[in-house]
């Protein structure tokens, strides 16, 4: 894969199939959610009731509709997820950082028990970044793990898991 002038090296990818069922329970709940709240006699009517109708649910159309392209976008990246091109590292569409800040790749669990590798990058701040969550890993924590550091060691010299005898 070519970024501008250099070469793109895919780390991560992530698995198809909760992407697609991840859109198809959102557009099943979006048109589920239109058919229980539009009522009306003319089109005008309908898309009264639909926009301005009962704010919850008009609240839950917006949160799938929300989901359902959170899951395509996820689904635009997923051949090439998590990736560098030898500077920088990339996470899909949205996120960037310099490979030479990169320290670490932790695996971590957040307030609901759901488990994602996360980057610690070396910017003066306590946050670590979501890299990506394992549910949709296709590949294995350890690999993904390894290839980020492994691309982050090339850019200080000599890589880490290098030995030298």
């Amino acid at each position: 894969m070519r970024t501008g002038d250099r070469m793109t090296i895919v780390i991560a990818r992530l698995r198809p199939k909760p992407l697609a069922a991840g859109q198809l329970l959102c557009a099943l709940a979006l048109a589920a959610l239109v058919a229980m709240q539009a009522r009306g006699d003319t089109v005008g009517e309908v898309v009264r009731h639909i926009v301005f109708g009962d704010v919850v649910m008009t609240a839950l159309m917006a949160v799938a509709l929300l989901g359902f392209v959170y899951f395509r976008r996820l689904w635009r990246w997923r051949n090439a997820y998590v990736r560098h091109d030898g500077v920088t590292l990339y996470r899909g569409g949205s996120a960037r950082w310099p490979l030479a800040l990169v320290r670490d790749v932790v695996l971590a669990k957040d307030g609901v028990g759901v488990e994602s590798l996360r980057l610690v990058v070396d910017d003066d701040s306590e946050v670590t970044r979501e890299l990506v969550k394992l549910a949709l890993l296709e590949d294995t924590p350890e690999a993904v793990r390894g290839g980020v550091m492994f691309a982050a060691a090339g850019m200080r010299g000599v890589p880490g898991g290098v030995t030298v005898n």
